[in-house]
Formats: C-alpha cells, structure tokens, sequence
C-alpha cells in the first residue's frame, strides 16, 4: 500500500467504498467521503473520526448530475494533500438493453464513466505537480463478460482501457493507476438491483475488505489491472483470451443461459 495523506472516495456509502474508507482510515488517512445518501456518510465519517483519529470529510453528491460532479471537482482541487482518489460510485441493472430505459443507461455512463473522467482529470494536475498519488478506478469483472449486460459491461470496460492507457501515459511521473475488477462480491449491489444470485456458488463470493485489501496492495506493486482472488482470475482469463471469448460470446447467446443471468 503507497502512503495517502488523504484520500477521496466516491460511492462511499456501502460496500466496497465503504470498505476502502476503512482500510484507509484505519492507516492513518484522512477522508473525504462522497455519495448520495448523507445519513450513512455521517455516521460512517463520525465512526471512523472516533475510531481512528483521523480526519473525515462528507460531500453528499449525485454523480449524475453535472453540478454535484463539479462541486466534487472544485473541492478535490483545493486538497492539497490528496494522494489517492477511488472512483467506486455505481450502480448495476438487470433486463435486457433493448427493453430498458435508456435515461437509466446514460446515468450509468455519466456515473460509470464520465464522472470517473472528470474527477481524475482533475485529480491529476495536483498528483502530477507533486510528483505522487494514485487513482483506482472500480470496474468489474463484468468488463470482460457476454453475460453482464451491454451499459454495465461497456462502461466498466471503459474504465479497464482508460486506465491501462492512462497508466502508460503516466510513466515516470510518480502517479499509479489501478482499474479494480472484482468479481462476486458481499455487499449490498446485488439486493438493490434485485438480482438472483442463486446461482453462483458460495465459493466464488468474497467479502468487500479482501477486495479492498487486495487492491491497495496491487497499488503498490503498480499493478494496473487488479483483478482479485484467484478464482476470479480463472474465471476472467478465458473472458480476456480471444479464442475462448468467442466461444463464451457464442454461449452467451443460449437461451437457457441467458434467463439464469437476467438477460
């Protein structure tokens, strides 16, 4: 794990961002927690001030609208002790793309994308001049799926290649890059969305503190894309290689398949 002074969370609320916050608290950061809802802010930041001693800040945020994205990027411009930025804010669906709401697919790219973009754009000039920092960005194992459905799926393979390519641009200035992939993982996304998860078995699930832990740690060995528990490794590996892909992209299209994911 690289050294943060402070460190800016979207999507901090629950699960995953939520987890990172503690991780970090817990090392001695200071915080500046963001997302919708500002009752679990609070009491999340409030916890932690008393927990850990550190300093918590909460900006309440919706990242789909443009002037609470900009309200984030005017405040992350003023730290100037921000070393690490998590874009973690997101949300998932279920159905299929061609009987959606397509309002609720180009939330997902302002959320899943383009607020990512905004944010890190900003964050960079303050990393880059210091010569420190990191940025992980959350995506998913989704990124390399058939199965995850097409504006989930292509925003969070969005933010593999942005990352990667970012990465390659940043070299040599002390900035690291990280687009975070997990897999099944314990926390609320899945009940908000409704989603059956019956079928996936219990052993490929994992709790939101060994994916944090895991991606902090592949942060410090400048690993870019992070995709924890070797179970899940398995599982992507054939998702990223060509000639296994095509035949996942052709098993993707089996009906019986198809229901089981919610497609």
């Amino acid at each position: 794990m690289i050294p943060v002074r402070t460190a800016l969370i979207t999507g901090a609320s629950a699960g995953i961002g939520e987890e990172f916050a503690r991780e970090l608290a817990a090392a001695g950061s200071g915080l500046v927690l963001v997302a919708r809802r500002k009752g679990r802010l609070e009491a999340l930041a409030a916890e932690l001030a008393e927990r850990d001693g550190v300093t918590v800040e909460v900006l309440t945020a919706d990242l789909s609208k443009d002037s609470d994205l900009e309200k984030v990027a005017g405040r992350m411009a003023q730290i100037q002790t921000l070393d690490l930025l998590v874009n973690n804010a997101g949300f998932g669906g279920t159905g299929p793309f061609s009987r959606s709401d397509a309002g609720r697919s180009l939330e997902m790219i302002r959320v899943h994308a383009a607020a990512p973009l905004r944010l890190t754009r900003t964050a960079l000039e303050g990393m880059i001049a210091r010569g420190r920092g990191g940025i992980i960005n959350v995506a998913s194992i989704a990124a390399f799926s058939p199965f995850s459905g097409p504006a989930y799926s292509g925003t969070k393979a969005f933010l593999v290649a942005f990352s990667e390519s970012l990465q390659f641009e940043l070299a040599g200035t002390g900035v690291r890059v990280q687009a975070l992939c997990p897999g099944m993982t314990h926390t609320e996304f899945h009940d908000v969305i409704g989603m059956d998860t019956s079928f996936v078995p219990g052993f490929m699930w994992m709790s939101a503190r060994d994916v944090v832990r895991a991606s902090l740690r592949a942060l410090g060995r400048r690993k870019v894309v992070c995709i924890p528990g070797w179970r899940n490794r398995l599982v992507a590996a054939p998702m990223r290689c060509p000639p296994t892909a095509a035949a996942l992209l052709a098993l993707a299209g089996l009906p019986h398949l198809r229901r089981k994911v919610g497609l």
